[in-house]
């Protein structure tokens, strides 16, 4: 049979829990989504206007397998000034397209088969299947609500063996909405050079911070910078999704492995999305700000939906998820989502499709206008409260 020729690796790891999901709520035209983590805002004129610019140039051509020189020195730019932590625009920075290649070519450069990367869960649905599909094994670290999702030292620790490679972790969270300060951070790091680890840090979401500083990983010491990969990009913080530009920044070596990868499978990201990157990192500020403010008041709003209807949740301080308990409900994450979608017309994400942790949760967006956030809220309200 024709199956009989799919990669095990392939055949190893299940579809992503957020599609198979939404394959439901296509056929729902009426739904309101909570679902897709993407900006309800359109990218912003000048970054538009700027990629434009290019094309009426004709700068068109292939780039630097690298990216180009200018968006690696704007990034470099960037980081120096947002966090105060210094990468070589030649060497140490490589332009992705999006963060989520930036993962796969990361996880694919250090990982032999049998090796071993622990998971901080709940994740994001692609990190155990791209370690899977790398020949590596993903090892889950559960957080828990009642630990505000914090990142147990200890329970760290006791994860790693001698095939450990690195520790992949993601703050802001998606989908938790958690955001790790800075003691935590220095303790994973302080745990990963004393075991030879290499942090793998997704910080897509650190322009999304809505409580506090964002903790930048590599910004806390030059052993913490020399171990880490800061997986980043403009998707979320810039509303730049279909852009498909992420960035990756780390030692030298590590970048060169990642860029084999990368010129032999994808050479480069699309030339007019990088200028239009170029102008958001260097001009882009008030724009992100303005975002900011508009989801850090949607949040407010979801969550006094929540409490209203005595539905746990821990407050997220980054990224643009609430990730409400339903336990109380009786019902298994899935069948809260599939019956809230039937029911109400309402989308959201059954907790367990970011792992087992998230079970007895459901993941509800708030990139979503206002109006139709306060809409999916009363309409979920009304079903909480016909299920007591």
């Amino acid at each position: 049979m024709i199956s009989s020729h799919i990669a095990h690796a392939v055949r190893a790891i299940p579809p992503s829990g957020i599609r198979a999901f939404f394959d439901l709520v296509a056929a729902c035209p009426d739904a309101i989504s909570l679902g897709i983590g993407e900006p309800d805002s359109v990218t912003p004129w000048a970054f538009r206007e700027a990629a434009i610019h290019a094309i009426e140039r004709g700068r068109t051509a292939y780039t630097s397998t690298l990216g180009l020189l200018d968006l690696r020195r704007a990034i470099a730019d960037y980081l120096r000034g947002r966090f105060g932590v210094r990468f070589d625009p030649r060497r140490e920075i490589l332009v992705t397209v999006g963060v989520s290649q930036a993962l796969d070519l990361a996880v694919r450069a250090i990982t032999n088969p049998g090796d071993e990367i622990i998971v901080v869960e709940p994740s994001f649905v692609a990190y155990s299947p791209v370690v899977t599909l790398a020949g590596g094994r993903p090892v889950p670290l559960a957080t828990r609500a009642g630990e505000n999702w914090r990142v147990d030292i200890r329970r760290l620790a006791r994860l790693i063996t001698p095939r450990t490679r690195a520790i992949l972790l993601n703050s802001p969270c998606n989908p938790t909405g958690s955001a790790s300060p800075r003691e935590e951070m220095e303790a994973v790091a302080h745990l990963a050079q004393r075991n030879d680890l290499l942090l793998l840090s997704d910080e897509i979401y650190a322009e999304l911070t809505f409580d506090g500083e964002h903790t930048c990983l590599p910004a806390l010491g030059r052993a913490a910078r020399a171990r880490t990969l800061l997986l980043s990009g403009l998707s979320k913080g810039w509303a730049m999704t279909g852009w498909r530009v992420g960035y990756v920044c780390g030692h030298a070596a590590l970048i060169a492995a990642m860029a084999k990868i990368h010129q032999h499978t994808m050479m480069c990201v699309a030339t007019p999305s990088q200028w239009a990157a170029v102008e958001a990192l260097r001009a882009g500020e008030g724009e992100v700000a303005i975002m900011r403010e508009a989801y850090r008041e949607r949040r407010d709003r979801m969550m006094g939906a929540f409490r209203e209807m005595g539905l746990p949740c821990v407050p997220p301080r980054g990224a643009f998820y609430a990730f409400p308990s339903i336990a109380s409900t009786g019902l298994t994450s899935q069948e809260f989502a599939r019956r809230l979608l039937s029911e109400e017309r309402v989308a959201v994400v059954p907790g367990d499709a970011f792992g087992a942790p998230g079970e007895g949760h459901v993941r509800c967006a708030f990139a979503a206008s206002f109006d139709r956030v306060d809409e999916a809220m009363d309409r979920m309200a009304r079903f909480v409260e016909r299920l007591r």
